[in-house]
């Protein structure tokens, strides 16, 4: 039960960490930021492995920065 209880502490501090990395982006920089996550998962399940992954992630971070560009 106690490595249960680090383990869970550990992933809630790696998660305040990169969220308050965010905390200073622009709506276009979440907005890049958001697409490429999206984009590597969905990329992930289509092609499978680091290719599918990274050629997702990189389509998703231009369709998320380009959706959110300020007009």
């Amino acid at each position: 039960m106690k490595t249960i209880r680090q383990y869970s502490f550990g992933v809630i501090a790696a998660a305040l960490v990169i969220l308050g990395g965010c905390a200073d982006m622009t709506h276009q920089e979440r907005g890049t930021a958001t697409g490429a996550v999206i984009g590597g998962v969905a990329g992930n399940v289509i092609g499978g492995g680091v290719l599918g992954t990274v050629a997702g992630a990189a389509v998703g971070g231009v369709i998320g920065h380009e959706v959110t560009e300020p007009k």
